[in-house]
């Protein structure tokens, strides 16, 4: 495909969309033509200049699209708020999505005709059925409407002999369950009926029996409708290849992002930085710069595919850095209130409300007012030890994010857990650990309570076996001493080998 020198499009390996194109399409509310006003031009704009477009692609005039696009939270994800610009993240995972609902590509499933050959003629009333026919037919499981009758005449037509009833329901069963035929059904069947049982306890079936031919019927019937709504309900072999393929590129990416080099930024003051730490996510190292220092911490980013911060945006507008494709991951709390009551009280998410919750760090940010006065008396190693704690504990909270795909709100009698928007739904978590672990027969080493120690994470490891619920929705842990951990406790988790 032709590349496009529009950066969101080259990201997301689609062609420019214009929104004369998209306007008409059933998901393209406001929100959703903002996100392709912004593919379209390929760089942030300001709401006026999005009301103006969408008066010249006749969505609505400037003045009633600018009230429309105040209205519809344009800075939420995807979208993110820069000063008065809006722009587009294209690696955020509902990027994607809304390109797809949008009409900008293609469905991701390579697999959508019908899989092996194509169907042959409709069973004839006058001749046997086959199996290939009754495959078909119940290929989304036998009729359970259907008589035990009607199901054991059906596989004796196709096998065209005498049978064992136990064959003959084992030849059902393994096409689905929930069906009525079973290997006591003879005993139901009145005088006369098409089916006997012969001295040697075998069904046999007389082919000229009417009710041979009503079975026909609806066995042709059955195939009939299948092969009608063949589109709405794909078939099983369609569903599963495609899941495979799903998984294949799933697993890729997941390997991608695993290999992308990583640091997290911590600024003071953020807006007009004269202290900077740098975290190599990594390689576990913490690098402090105050000064003149910044300049290379500055030079160091460009090393890094992403790069991760509180107001990231803005940290590194602060820096001067252009961060060009890299990926970005911000940090700051992904909600920023809870409402606790129907009275309309509401609870302010913080920072350090998060890392609280989550990592069990009982201070985790240093006073603002002290950091300041650090800087203002040039008492510069305390300085360095507060700014390098803090960056610490966001890292843990970082890594708690990644681990779980959440963050833990912890206040009162909230226990809560937010979506971590650093998180790719693609990224493997423990919960895919747990799974590994069951499928092994494997025990795990965990760290659990608080955030680990940054000199040696693993120091409080333990190991653990993995237990699962009826259901397969709750997992937890018990430990070498019967000590059990619940699952959102674990901060740091990987699988023994060897």
């Amino acid at each position: 495909m032709k590349q496009s020198p529009n950066p969101y499009c080259q990201a997301l390996e689609i062609e420019v969309p214009t929104l004369e194109a998209a306007k008409n399409r059933a998901d393209a509310n406001y929100y959703g033509l903002l996100i392709v006003a912004l593919l379209e031009k390929g760089a942030p704009l300001t709401l006026h200049e999005a009301a103006e477009r969408f008066a010249r692609a006749g969505i609505a005039p400037a003045d009633r699209a600018l009230k429309s696009l105040k209205r519809c939270k344009p800075g939420r994800a995807p979208i993110y708020r820069d000063g008065e610009l809006y722009a587009l993240d294209p690696h955020d995972q509902e990027t994607d999505l809304w390109v797809f609902r949008l009409g900008l590509r293609p469905p991701r499933a390579p697999f959508r005709g019908i899989v092996g050959p194509p169907p042959g003629p409709l069973p004839s009333l006058d001749r046997p059925l086959t199996r290939a026919q009754l495959d078909e037919a119940w290929r989304a499981g036998p009729p359970w409407n259907w008589s035990a009758q009607r199901l054991a005449i059906c596989v004796l037509d196709a096998h065209g002999q005498p049978m064992a009833p136990g064959d003959v329901v084992a030849f059902v069963d393994a096409r689905g369950k929930g069906h009525q035929l079973q290997e006591r059904s003879a005993r139901y069947w009145r005088r006369g009926a098409p089916i006997r049982a012969g001295d040697d306890g075998r069904w046999e079936l007389d082919p000229v029996h009417p009710a041979v031919r009503s079975a026909r019927l609806a066995v042709r019937d059955r195939i009939e409708s299948v092969r009608r709504w063949a589109d709405a309900q794909p078939d099983p072999k369609i569903i599963a290849a495609n899941r495979k393929h799903y998984e294949r590129q799933r697993e890729t990416h997941a390997r991608e992002l695993a290999a992308m080099r990583r640091v997290l930024i911590h600024a003071f003051p953020a807006a007009s930085p004269q202290a900077v730490v740098l975290i190599d996510i990594n390689q576990h190292d913490i690098t402090s710069y105050v000064g003149t220092e910044i300049a290379t911490a500055v030079r160091r980013l460009a090393d890094y595919d992403m790069i991760v911060a509180v107001d990231v945006r803005g940290v590194l507008r602060a820096l001067g850095f252009e961060p060009g494709r890299r990926r970005l991951a911000e940090l700051g709390p992904p909600q920023k209130s809870r409402t606790l009551n129907r009275a309309g009280r509401t609870l302010k998410i913080t920072q350090k409300l998060l890392i609280q919750g989550s990592c069990g760090i009982s201070q985790p940010l240093g006073d603002p007012r002290k950091l300041r006065e650090y800087l203002r008396t040039g008492n510069l190693s305390r300085l360095r030890r507060r700014l390098e704690a803090d960056a610490k504990s966001l890292h843990a909270l970082y890594q708690y994010g990644r681990l779980h795909g959440c963050v833990r709100l912890r206040w009162g009698f909230l226990d809560e857990r937010i979506p971590a928007p650093w998180v790719h739904i693609d990224e493997p978590k423990l919960r895919h650990l747990f799974r590994e672990a069951l499928e092994q027969d494997q025990t795990l080493e965990v760290v659990a309570g608080n955030a680990p120690g940054w000199a040696d994470p693993w120091s409080r490891r333990e190991r653990v076996r993995v237990r699962q619920s009826e259901d397969g929705w709750t997992y937890w842990l018990t430990g070498d001493s019967g000590r059990l951990i619940y699952e959102e406790e674990v901060q740091l988790a990987r699988l023994v080998t060897g």
